[in-house]
């Protein structure tokens, strides 16, 4: 709750707080928009494939143009992680690979690094967070984006003594939708093709958003932060509004739907007839927790918390996230106070590849968000034990084998390249995890 004075304090010493970012897209450029009204916090350099483009956001959020001049405009992400002139990098690209390498190259050039590209984390988490301790850098999770804001409240709920029963998001979702198509995403967003093409909205980008995708992405993450479970079975993203969310969003032995405590679910903003949901949580993230005795419980009702019937469950809600416009918490987090927004802890839960239609030896698949496969939450220990193709991994590689509609692909299924870093990195994050659970084992 300090973190503006500390940066004034720096300011006022002279060095401000300064920061490169790779990739100018809606996210980044909402960051860009910050920038101009956080005094202390200086953009030194943005790297992105297109500099031009990365000059136009800057343009497009108002920046003055002297502070355009005064910015360095990159090609290369690599590039921006060795300057002597950055103390933290904001990844933002989106791609797995690229998110990999820049985490690794900032790293090991002791700069802080803030993941946006929570698709990367996924992939590989538990190896990038160990090279980030091991180097005394903070690697974290973007506030502004739900992973973060629910590691936060899951933070708040142990650090007051509470049991997180569950936690995580809304979104709209419609089982129909795993089926969806960059070619017919719009119309579900109320928007024409030429709306969307003129406003510069990736189709792709924003059906991963729709066909559950990003959703399987972002509770894999949080149970990766948070040390949560997943569904065995996958999300099953329940309709229901913030009013209920204590009633549904809790264990099944207590009547809920949930199969355990402490398990990460997405909840539908459209009932499963495609009706709205009353008081939906399309745009925010939840946390439900469990009173410890009656005296909490009888507190709960006294201070006006949302409960389920036996007010043992209570329900907290945050209905919006500002994604980009936020994220300066996660920059001033890690440089002043040398604390991440949220990081991987453990291996939790996996985004694996599911295919949308029957697929056939010989095509080519096109990842996150495409017209081949959605992603599927699952439990990691049993997504490694079947070698379920991670859905970062699932952009232009070769089937080599037929795969039925609504099956999980193996990464047997397709022709990847082992020496490959997202690869190499990815085994790395498996092994790190299995040795981690086999210490506690131990432990225990």
């Amino acid at each position: 709750m300090n973190l503006h004075r500390l940066l004034s304090d720096r300011l006022e010493k002279g060095k401000p707080v300064k920061v490169g970012l790779i990739g100018a897209g809606k996210f980044g450029s909402m960051f860009l928009n910050q920038i101009p009204t956080t005094p202390g916090l200086e953009m030194t350099a943005i790297a992105d494939l297109d500099p031009e483009r990365a000059r136009a956001a800057c343009r497009a959020v108002d920046w003055p143009e002297e502070l355009i001049g005064a910015t360095a405009f990159l090609e290369s992400g690599e590039d921006l992680c060795r300057r002597d002139d950055i103390e933290v990098v904001v990844e933002a690209t989106g791609h797995p690979g690229a998110g990999i390498r820049h985490a690794i190259t900032a790293i090991e050039n002791g700069k802080h690094i803030v993941m946006v590209n929570v698709e990367a984390d996924v992939l590989a988490g538990p190896a990038l967070a160990r090279r980030a301790r091991s180097a005394g850098v903070v690697y974290s999770m973007a506030y502004g984006d739900q992973p973060a804001l629910v590691s936060e409240m899951v933070d708040w709920a142990r650090s007051t003594g509470f049991k997180v029963a569950s936690a995580g998001k809304g979104t709209k979702y419609l089982p129909a939708y795993h089926g969806i198509t960059p070619d017919d995403v719009w119309q579900h967003y109320g928007l024409a093709p030429e709306e969307a093409k003129a406003a510069g909205m990736n189709p792709q980008m924003f059906n991963s958003f729709l066909d559950g995708t990003k959703s399987a992405i972002e509770m894999a993450a949080i149970a990766n932060a948070c040390e949560l479970s997943v569904p065995d079975e996958g999300l099953l993203f329940p309709p229901c509004g913030v009013d209920d969310l204590a009633q549904v969003l809790k264990p099944a032995s207590a009547g809920g739907l949930l199969q355990s405590s402490g398990t990460v679910e997405v909840v539908s903003s459209l009932e499963r007839d495609g009706r709205p949901v009353f008081r939906d949580l399309r745009w925010g993230v939840y946390l439900v927790i469990e009173a410890p005795n009656d005296y909490a419980a009888a507190c709960f009702k006294q201070y006006g918390l949302k409960t389920d019937d036996s007010g043992r469950f209570a329900a907290m809600y945050k209905p919006f996230h500002l994604i980009g416009l936020e994220l300066g918490m996660s920059v001033l987090s890690a440089a002043l106070r040398g604390e991440s927004t949220g990081q991987t802890r453990a291996f939790n839960g996996d985004a694996v590849a599911v295919a949308k239609r029957d697929l056939k030896s010989g095509e080519t698949l096109d990842g996150e968000g495409g017209y081949t496969v959605w992603g599927k939450l699952m439990p990691a220990e049993r997504s490694v034990a079947v070698g379920a193709l991670p859905i970062g991994l699932a952009h232009n590689v070769t089937m080599t084998a037929d795969v039925t509609k609504g099956d999980v692909v193996r990464m047997a299924n397709v022709k990847l390249d082992e020496t490959s870093e997202p690869m190499r990195v990815r085994r790395e994050s498996e092994a790190t995890a299995a040795n981690a659970g086999a210490l506690a084992g131990a432990a225990q």
